[in-house]
């Protein structure tokens, strides 16, 4: 083990890992440029997940490059005792690891929810095979990338891809007053309403049903709050 280290030292000085670590960063930003733009179009996949897939391609490209040199000896390379391509099973976890992301995805409503934790998962085997292949500072480097990415686009709701999505239905008598309530509820709330359906009922009541993104977690006390201050609304699901 020792030896291979040593090995992967001498293939890869620390003026070639630097410039691995600095291909991961513009990638990052390249992705996030990107990601800018499909969020202000309200696309699902934004910031957070565009930043993940050109990171981790950026690294698994660097792997697929650069992780076998410590193979070579001399002006020789070294492909085992029967032969055997080194980079083919690494290959197959890029294309394999995608069908467990996309497990995570799925529709609902109109809307896709999971893009997020299926990029992430994809930038993790990236970070195994770097990992895996001896390159221990770009992997390491990257995993920081991708914790601190993570984590301030969570706490600072970064990107449309940050905002939790959710289907509302409520029920309530065709008021004025109670309409207007109802959208001032909304705004204070903080939410952005991306789909609706409206249905007219014969007992005077209409029902909204809203697909909307919002930047924190309505509490269950907010709802009860509201339809106790307006006895209109028959019914509220989400």
């Amino acid at each position: 083990m020792t030896e291979l280290i040593t090995r992967m030292n001498e293939a890869m000085p620390w003026s070639y890992q630097i410039a691995f670590l600095i291909r991961v960063l513009v990638a990052t930003l390249c992705g996030g440029a990107i990601g800018l733009e499909r969020t202000k179009r309200l696309k699902e996949a934004g910031i957070r997940t565009h930043c993940l897939v050109c990171c981790a391609s950026a690294l698994i490209m660097i792997v697929s490059k650069y992780a076998f040199a410590d193979l070579s000896v001399g002006d020789t390379f070294f492909f085992g005792a029967r032969g055997a391509d080194p980079a083919r099973i690494a290959a197959q976890v890029v294309s394999g690891i995608s069908f467990i992301g996309l497990a995570v995805i799925y529709r609902n409503g109109s809307t896709l929810k999971g893009l997020p934790p299926a990029a992430g998962i994809w930038a993790t085997a990236g970070i195994g095979l770097a990992i895996g292949a001896g390159m221990y500072p770009i992997g390491i480097a990257t995993t920081v990338i991708i914790i601190l990415m993570q984590t301030i686009m969570h706490k600072f709701n970064i990107g449309n891809d940050a905002l939790a999505t959710r289907d509302i239905n409520i029920t309530m008598n065709d008021t004025p007053e109670l309409r207007d309530a109802f959208l001032a509820e909304l705004r204070k709330m903080e939410v952005s309403v991306i789909g609706s359906h409206i249905t007219h009922n014969n007992d005077g009541t209409v029902n909204y049903g809203l697909t909307i993104k919002f930047s924190r977690e309505i509490k269950f006390e907010e709802i009860l709050a509201f339809m106790d201050s307006h006895p209109g609304i028959r019914n509220i699901a989400m």
